[in-house]
């Protein structure tokens, strides 16, 4: 690492790498009806929900089960409270750092899911920037979370950024 700073050359060079990319079954109608009665309870969702042909924004098609998954580096063993899981879902050394938290979420919503579709989820790491706190200098570091359906249109892109120090 270089003097005064938490970003490895192999960290910054990682900037933009897939992290993973999942595959949804084909969405049903009675996962969206379900879904919606249970974020809607206890009362009744909206109609356009309960018909089940369109679903609620924040529909997770990944929530019982996927069709396929395929990590970047699948064959490291990875403890998803490590501060360090992100670079080693890359195959890169992390800076080391023993405290992390959420720094937030950022969601744009495309086109609806509707039954029938298939998700495909792609998350990348989005970027490294760093900045002097209380306890030392803190890592911000954020992926990017896009869902796409079987056409290529987007459905929702989350911005996650962590907060290391």
């Amino acid at each position: 690492m270089l003097d005064n700073t938490n970003i490895s050359p192999a960290m910054a060079g990682a900037v933009g790498a897939e992290i993973s990319r999942t595959t949804s079954y084909p969405i049903d109608a009675s996962d969206i009806r379900r879904w919606a009665i249970a974020v809607y309870w206890p009362q009744q969702p909206p109609v356009m929900f309960q018909v089940g042909d369109v679903a609620p924004e924040e529909f997770n098609p990944f929530a019982w089960a996927v069709a396929g998954s395929v990590a970047a580096n699948p064959g490291a063993a990875r403890d998803r409270n490590d501060p360090d899981n992100t670079e080693l879902a890359l195959g890169i050394p992390g800076p080391g750092l023993k405290f992390q938290l959420n720094g937030g979420l950022e969601v744009e919503y495309g086109t609806r899911m509707r039954a029938g579709d298939v998700i495909t989820s792609v998350r990348r790491l989005g970027e490294y920037s760093e900045r002097d706190g209380r306890l030392g200098l803190m890592l911000f570091s954020r992926t990017e979370d896009t869902w796409t359906n079987q056409d290529g249109e987007l459905v929702k892109k989350t911005v996650s950024t962590l907060i290391r120090y």
